[in-house]
């Protein structure tokens, strides 16, 4: 029975997806969306994706709305699933139409009518009204067999001439328009040709089966290049230009072989035709998700080989983040940047395959990217900056839902910041004793800052539960180049060495005159009537003279810690954690900060 589109649309609109699916197996967030072990397949990692009105499996190509996976997972037929989901939504199931029956027996699927625009616009650029896209072609170094191989075509110039050509195949306007060849109108109506006087791209997904197009106009006409609208078997962010020939690329050896992701289709084709079969390209867009996850589908270290501009540069680095939650043991990336104004097709032109096989063999592991990316622009930083940086290093790792993974990006990135901007003598230049004049009377926040950094050097093991608000208090000067000396003696040694020995240690690094001002600091602090309320807990005591910095600040940060753990499932660390900065606050709101009188 053929059934109304708006009926179908309704009760799509009616039945969200996923708590279908999640009736048959079981779901887990992945951001805004699902993921699970997909039910049509065995599999131990997920691969199965379940978004806003469709789900996808990146392992067996499973594919479709909530429909098609009732007749899937069920066996049912098409009018079997729709009446079990209309019947479950309340609504009443049409009758038949014999003029939607005739219809839609008579309608071709999407992939035919692509497939006969598809040799039409291959069949017009060998003929006198291709000859500029021709010459275009060859001009870029093109051969002819590379031409034919992936069906470059000219589209024409719009006039008309596809409408009429394919209506002789019985393939109408609003098929061309579903099939995201003719633009609409604003009431959805066939309005005119979307791609005219343009070389093609036949644009195929991971099986070969063609799905959209792309379009180069030639002269100065914008968009320079052009890809297919949305439709019902095309979705930008899934598909990757000539992923369905680096499958097959990528089984030998050698740079011809890696999985290379670049940036457009001529750096696609001009690869291959330079014996690097595993060249791919996103459409147009940053590399998402789902295009991340078919990648690792083909290999577990996809090369990014970006052009080496500051779009290249920018490319790489939303890369990077999209990546980092993603990654595992198994699966990474590498990074390859080309010379400035330089992209694989002008590398290749110009320098020959040798040239790109050198920049693919030394491509870089992506824990030595992330540093370079993250302090792009950084140079002869101060302490606040060294401290912010070496904080957001620390927050990318553990973006990285492996935890032995992300200790090891840690360290990694700490090393290489350690080594970049050490100030110490050790590797870098040498850091500059700081003046150290007492400043009297002192100032209520700076002697509170002073009794934070005295606490850790009596007890260094505190470090260890306090490390990221320390990094993010606003110092000055001397007291910011004791905490980095901390922080970089910290990280090097997984801890801190004990009072004593710390004292040695930032004596040699010309810091013991600071480290005298903040002992004798911590020795003003007088006989408060909370004296010796902390002295059996002196973590509990940090977090209360930094609550006493900002109160109300400290509240906030609480209040936020206590929503995001009640959400999740902490371990045992967090609540106690929590726990002894909890005791602070209450601690300061009963009248702890009378040591100031």
């Amino acid at each position: 029975m053929a059934l109304d589109p708006a009926f179908l649309d309704e009760l799509r609109a009616r039945t969200p997806i996923a708590p279908v699916i999640g009736r048959r197996t079981k779901l887990v967030r992945s951001g805004k969306h699902w993921k699970a072990c997909c039910p049509f397949h065995g599999e131990k990692t997920p691969s199965f994706y379940v978004y806003d009105d469709h789900y996808h499996c990146f392992g067996c190509q499973a594919h479709g709305d909530v429909i098609t996976f009732v007749m899937q997972s069920e066996g049912r037929s098409f009018p079997e699933a729709v009446e079990e989901l209309a019947t479950a939504a309340g609504m009443d199931m049409p009758k038949p139409d014999p003029v939607q029956r005739e219809r839609a027996e008579q309608a071709r699927t999407l992939g035919d009518v692509l497939e006969a625009v598809q040799q039409s616009w291959q069949r017009r650029l060998h003929e006198p009204e291709g000859r500029e896209g021709l010459a275009y072609l060859r001009g870029r170094g093109l051969s002819d067999d590379t031409i034919t191989a992936f069906g470059l075509g000219w589209s024409g110039a719009g006039r008309g001439e596809l409408v009429a050509e394919m209506a002789r195949l019985d393939i109408t306007p609003a098929m061309l328009r579903d099939a995201g060849v003719m633009r609409a109108d604003e009431n959805g109506a066939p309005q005119r040709e979307l791609f005219f006087n343009r070389v093609t791209f036949p644009i195929r997904d991971r099986r070969g089966r063609l799905v959209s197009f792309g379009g180069r106009i030639l002269g100065d006409g914008q968009p320079k290049y052009l890809n297919g609208p949305e439709t019902a078997i095309f979705s930008k962010r899934r598909v990757l230009f000539g992923l369905d020939r680096a499958r097959e690329g990528v089984r030998g050896s050698g740079a011809g072989a890696e999985l290379l992701v670049v940036e457009g289709y001529m750096d696609v084709i001009a690869l291959h035709q330079a014996g690097f079969h595993g060249a791919v390209a996103p459409l147009g867009t940053a590399l998402t998700t789902e295009q991340l996850e078919a990648l690792w589908l083909v290999a577990p270290a996809p090369v990014l080989c970006f052009d080496g501009d500051g779009a290249g540069q920018r490319a790489a680095v939303k890369a990077a983040e999209t990546a980092l939650p993603l990654l595992n043991v198994e699966r990474t990336l590498r990074f390859c940047t080309l010379p400035e104004g330089e992209d694989p097709d002008s590398l290749v032109r110009r320098h020959g395959s040798a040239a790109m096989a050198t920049m693919i063999e030394g491509a870089r592991p992506m824990g030595q990217v992330l540093f370079g990316l993250m302090s792009e622009g950084v140079r002869d930083p101060g302490p606040e900056q060294r401290a912010a940086l070496r904080r957001r290093l620390v927050a990318v790792a553990a973006l990285i839902p492996d935890k032995t993974l992300a200790a090891e990006y840690r360290s990694t990135l700490l090393d290489s910041f350690f080594q970049t901007f050490r100030r110490d003598g050790r590797g870098g230049a040498k850091r500059v004793p700081v003046a150290t004049a007492p400043v009297a009377p002192m100032a209520a926040d700076l002697q509170r800052q002073c009794i934070l950094s005295a606490i850790l050097l009596e007890q260094p093991s505190v470090l260890d539960a306090v490390q990221d608000a320390y990094c993010s208090l606003a110092l000055p000067p001397d007291l910011a180049a004791l905490r980095e000396e901390l922080l970089d003696l910290y990280d090097r040694n997984g801890e801190l060495p004990d009072a004593d020995e710390l004292a040695s240690r930032l004596a040699e690094a010309g810091l013991a005159d600071v480290r005298q001002r903040v002992d004798a600091t911590r020795g003003r602090r007088g006989q408060a009537a909370d004296a010796d309320l902390f002295d059996t807990d002196p973590v509990q005591e940090w977090w209360h003279f930094y609550g006493l910095l900002d109160v109300e600040r400290f509240a906030a940060e609480l209040r936020a810690d206590t929503e995001r753990l009640c959400a999740g499932t902490p371990d045992e660390a967090q609540w106690n954690s929590l726990r002894t900065r909890l005791l602070a606050l209450d601690a300061l709101r009963r009248g702890g900060d009378e040591e100031e009188e």
